[in-house]
């Protein structure tokens, strides 16, 4: 008699406020993707198949934010048929780049944004996923590294803990042997409080890091706001620089309303 095989695990993806950017790195997977489909059944990936299987699943991850009072409740009932939920992104973990909106009344932006504001239906903030259900493990970035992405799946499926990358970016370029764009150059970049994972991409380039990864455990806004204006921004502009795409975190949220507190 022939043994029956194993259940693979069930494996969902869905999205909420967002570009599908997360989504495509899983994607950008390709052959490792082939593999994991051998490993999980997918059951729910609206961006790569029209196949729709009904929970519970075993692995959901979500990405984006939450914005209407529709995708709270969504979420809510994702949830509930979830065994593992990963938040994916800045948009999940964050509130992503459309959190900028939330200093700003709702009203106000829908009458200067939408011809007729009257059909908008939104809440008054857009918040992660976390500040509405229990987010048992996050994935930063925007977008996400997809290598990262693979790792947590391939952890899941050993039965083991995520081992997410650890300090920041200025780690990475250390690891790289890059010249830091700061000190060599005098360019303002968010590294030394921005959370590792993307490999030091941007200064890898020549450029600033923009914190698109969330601020790193042990960041300390703060002294790095006292070398910016070293640099010769004002508080209006660093703080400018805080409420970018990870903005809506707490600890670059609070450093940015106290150095618009000290501009007056």
């Amino acid at each position: 008699m022939s043994a029956v095989a194993p259940a693979r695990p069930r494996l969902a993806v869905f999205k909420f406020a967002s570009c599908d950017g997360c989504q495509l790195q899983l994607l950008n997977l390709e052959e490792e993707l082939l593999a994991l489909a051998e490993r999980f059944e997918v059951a729910h990936f609206l961006e790569a198949s029209s196949r729709v299987l009904e929970g519970p699943y075993d692995v959901v991850l979500v990405e984006g934010s939450i914005t209407t009072a529709h995708d709270a409740e969504r979420i809510r009932g994702i949830r509930e048929q979830a065994g593992w939920l990963v938040a994916i992104g800045a948009c999940a973990t964050a509130g992503g780049i459309q959190h900028l909106r939330n200093t700003a009344a709702v009203e106000d932006w829908k009458r200067e944004v939408y011809p007729h504001p009257e059909w908008i239906e939104v809440l008054e903030t857009s918040t992660p996923i976390s500040d509405h259900v229990r987010v048992d493990h996050e994935i930063h970035g925007c977008p996400v590294d997809k290598h990262e992405v693979l790792r947590v799946l391939t952890r899941s499926l050993l039965g083991a803990l995520p081992d997410p990358p650890r300090g920041s970016v200025c780690v990475e370029c250390k690891r790289r042997g890059q010249v830091c764009v700061t000190v060599a150059r005098g360019i303002p970049c968010m590294g030394p409080v921005t959370r590792a994972g993307c490999g030091a991409l941007c200064p890898s380039l020549g450029r600033d890091c923009y914190a698109c990864f969330g601020p790193s455990r042990d960041a300390d806004p703060a002294a790095l706001a006292n070398r910016f204006r070293e640099l010769g921004l004002s508080p209006h502009d660093i703080a400018r620089r805080f409420r970018g795409i990870t903005g809506g975190d707490p600890v670059f949220r609070d450093a940015a309303q106290a150095l618009e507190d000290s501009d007056g």
